[in-house]
């Protein structure tokens, strides 16, 4: 094939590159001055991306580290982050990012899990970084990015040292992320043998239509989560598609990155959706967000209003899917939703969701129960060294994220909740998440937590949990108001008994609530099991 312009001819077959995790190398070679990575850290071409790549690979060899061993990596939304992943890809080595949210003696837990011999910190969690690193003592090579960690050798030296040229010898990396669970460690998720073709992979890619050098994607959350790092980062990238990075996530900023980049790809969660489209009109209007095309959503669900909002606001670029770490395959674009609003989508050809009781049968069209995917056949999920807790996660040949949901006459899902956060209340079942969608139209809640509290005579009543947004001064009086406004859209057994205002909710880095955290105040040491 013959390129023009700034584009040359390529060594590699896409094949090839995809085989040997060598997809930024072929994308080096086709356009080595586009933009790869854009970031208040600094900006990487996809030529400098690959040549750092590359001599990271060698600076781990040089230290020791073979491929097929772990390396952890805790660090926040820069360039050095997307260096460490692709090295990884081509080096054949076990990638662990490592939510920097958590302590340093949590980060010493997933360091020491994953059997990394490499720990790769930002200076910025320099102090969790070194309670870390004493407590893995497997990870002998310690470098610090973007500055100095005691105990650590610098990234920027160790790098620089090397050569950028192409790996003789590329293998194939793979990727283990930890995902919390409602009790005990983190549990770190990988995959023995490599997942056949994705469904989900293929619809993504068919909607995003990405057009190399002439798109841009935009990273809106911590690249340690596994949406934001698939889904705005490595997905574009493989396209050859630049990525903006953003280190903290804000909504008007957002508005103003789409502008200025002409960002025409992004991923974003409900919460998300939520207060850019609560952003004054003015605020809105002030941006040109013509370039956006497509705008995916998942991690939770998306209220119907929020997501009418901003279809009507930005037009029909809004597609969701419903997956997690562990696999999936649930997609809707925005026409279709239109139609089934509400609905995180249908099962994609291949992938087969069932929705059981507790007894693991089967439910009928319209019956709420617990969502099952049907794992495949090859490259299924494991916890990693722990085959109880992987186990557990599986009925038969299916495995279930917890959510609850049913499923209608035409296929569509509708989830209602998370059977963690179920409240009972008088023996009757009732998902938060319902309540939560209709206190949300509420002109004064920027966002809420829906709650099961302790009674004497119902075991649970109803309690909404609500952050106002700016400028509303929270007050019985305002408690009254949404109780009547939730009383006038709700059946009785669904309203809030009580309001109770917070300044914020808990919340993970990706913008969802952590109910449990907002319910285990009002629980007594030794109630309701969390």
């Amino acid at each position: 094939m013959t390129k023009s312009g700034s584009e040359q001819e390529s060594a590699l077959t896409p094949e090839e590159a995809a085989a040997s995790g060598m997809v930024l190398a072929l994308h080096a070679q086709l356009a080595p001055e586009r933009m790869a990575v854009a970031s208040a850290a600094g900006t990487r071409s996809f030529g400098e991306l690959n040549a750092r790549a590359n001599q990271l690979v060698r600076a781990l060899i040089a230290r020791g580290v073979a491929p097929g061993a772990g390396v952890a990596l805790l660090c926040s939304n820069r360039p050095e982050f997307v260096e460490t992943m692709a090295a990884c890809q081509r080096g054949g080595y076990r990638i662990t990012p490592i939510n920097w949210h958590l302590t340093g003696k949590e980060v010493g837990y997933i360091v020491d899990n994953c059997e990394a011999e490499a720990f790769l910190a930002d200076t910025r969690f320099s102090a969790n970084a070194i309670e870390a690193a004493a407590l893995a003592p497997g990870a002998k090579v310690k470098l610090a990015i973007g500055g100095a960690i005691d105990g650590f050798e610098p990234y920027e030296a160790a790098v620089e040292e090397q050569a950028g040229g192409d790996l003789s010898d590329p293998q194939l990396g793979s990727q283990m992320l930890y995902t919390s669970g409602t009790t005990g460690h983190p549990k770190g998720v990988y995959r023995r043998t490599p997942p056949g073709p994705s469904p989900l992979l293929e619809k993504l890619r068919e909607t995003a239509a990405f057009k190399p050098g002439e798109d841009a994607a935009l990273v809106t959350g911590p690249l340690y989560h596994a949406a934001p790092l698939a889904l705005n980062l490595l997905f574009p990238l493989a396209s050859g598609v630049g990525t903006v990075l953003m280190d903290k996530w804000d909504a008007e900023e957002t508005l103003a990155l789409i502008e200025k980049h002409r960002i025409t790809h992004t991923h974003v969660v409900p919460t998300m959706m939520h207060r850019m489209a609560g952003l004054p009109r003015a605020v809105r209007e002030k941006y040109d967000l013509s370039s956006l095309r497509w705008m995916l959503h998942g991690a939770a669900p998306c209220p119907v209003h929020v997501k009418e909002e901003t279809i009507a606001w930005l037009g029909p670029v809004v597609f969701e899917y419903y997956a997690a770490t562990e696999g999936g395959g649930v997609f809707i674009g925005p026409e279709e939703w239109l139609e089934k609003k509400g609905s995180v989508g249908r099962a994609l050809p291949g992938v087969t969701v069932s929705i059981q009781d507790e007894e693991g049968r089967e439910l009928p069209v319209g019956e709420t129960g617990t969502v099952y995917f049907k794992a495949p056949d090859v490259g299924r999920f494991e916890y990693f060294k722990a085959p109880e807790k992987t186990e557990g996660a599986y009925r038969g040949h299916y495995f279930t994220m917890g959510d609850m949901g049913y499923i209608d006459e035409e296929g569509f899902i509708f989830l209602t909740g998370r059977s963690a956060e179920l409240i009972i209340s008088g023996g009757v079942n009732i998902y938060p998440a319902e309540i939560d969608q209709e206190l949300l139209q509420h002109p004064a809640v920027a966002d809420v937590a829906t709650i099961g509290v302790p009674n004497e005579e119902w075991g649970e009543e109803i309690k909404a949990v609500v952050q106002v947004k700016e400028g509303i001064h929270a007050s019985p009086e305002l408690a009254q108001e949404l109780l009547t406004f939730a009383a006038s859209r709700l059946p009785g057994f669904k309203r809030p008994r009580s309001v109770d205002f917070a300044e914020d909710l808990p919340r993970l880095p990706t913008g969802k609530i952590v109910r449990r955290q907002v319910r285990a105040p009002y629980w007594p040491e030794g109630g309701k099991s969390i």
